[in-house]
């Protein structure tokens, strides 16, 4: 598939993550089930890597892909899974996500180097408006939902993933994408691993949502969407790559609308199209910069 298409592909599979979260945290504890996904995970990439004869992260490359790992999958898809499973809804956890561009462009900027367009600025200030004006009506201070800690959980979510990104374009764009992305893996699952030790009792309830949710997201977001992002990330610049994320809350809320029943009200709705013509400012820039 050509890299062109990759952008749409990638925003309606990161999207079901967030499904994903909704149909596995009833089922088990989050740091428990991200150590289970990454292992195999990295079974399935770490073979394929083998077979194809993948060079392999050396020395100072193993500790990045380490470090990346941590970041991306471990810190990230944690906040976000234990945020759902303390009550925080599929949907919105996937809308609180969007404000990944904000802090991606400004950590590209101050780290990398990168220059921000004012068009693109504009976009990423809208986005962000527009994600706020989607969270609003659902906050408030009960004891689980839409409450200060599960949005500060999805936060440090989208703070490690905004790292991890920069972190990817700055050390790791040189590695091989599949052995990489496996070390990376090894990495984020004995992180979530010391955190099921000390904070779970690592038990699991089978049934069919949580076998589907398992299996999709390993193939379809841990291989699929993560393989796609790192070659976005290595093709183009980290900021404009990270506007993508933007358009995976209103995919994914309206993908919780359908399958939870989470509702919508007009006030979030204009907050998505909002946030649609922030993501169309920074597009825009890219295609004309």
């Amino acid at each position: 598939m050509a890299v062109r298409f990759f952008p749409i592909l990638f925003v309606f599979l990161w999207a079901t993550g967030f499904i994903g979260a909704g149909l596995s945290m009833p089922y088990a504890e989050p740091f428990s089930f991200m150590t289970v996904r990454f292992l195999i995970a990295a079974i399935i990439l770490g073979g394929w890597a083998f077979l194809t004869k993948s060079i392999w992260p050396k020395g100072v490359s193993f500790v990045h892909s380490i470090i990346t790992g941590c970041l991306i999958h471990g810190g990230y898809l944690s906040g976000v899974f234990w945020a759902v499973h303390q009550g925080l809804p599929a949907g919105m956890s996937g809308l609180v996500a969007g404000l990944q561009p904000m802090i991606t462009a400004i950590m590209a900027a101050l780290i990398l180097g990168e220059r921000l367009h004012p068009k693109q600025i504009a976009g990423l200030l809208i986005g962000f408006v527009g994600v706020t004006l989607v969270i609003w009506p659902k906050f408030s201070f009960d004891t689980v939902g839409v409450n200060p800690v599960t949005l500060s959980a999805a936060f440090f979510a989208v703070l490690s993933i905004s790292l991890g990104t920069v972190w990817q374009k700055r050390f790791g764009t040189k590695t091989d994408l599949k052995a990489g992305t496996t070390v990376q893996y090894i990495g984020a699952g004995i992180l979530t691993a010391i955190g099921a030790y000390f904070f779970e009792t690592g038990a699991f309830i089978l049934s069919p949502q949580l076998i589907f949710a398992m299996t999709w997201l390993v193939l379809a977001i841990s291989v699929g969407a993560i393989l796609a992002l790192m070659v976005m990330i290595k093709e183009g610049a980290v900021s404009k790559v990270a506007s993508l994320f933007y358009l995976v809350p209103a995919t994914a809320a309206i993908m919780a609308y359908f399958l939870f029943g989470e509702s919508l009200e007009t006030l979030q709705i204009a907050g998505m199209v909002v946030t649609t013509i922030g993501v169309a400012l920074t597009v825009i820039v890219k295609k004309t910069a």
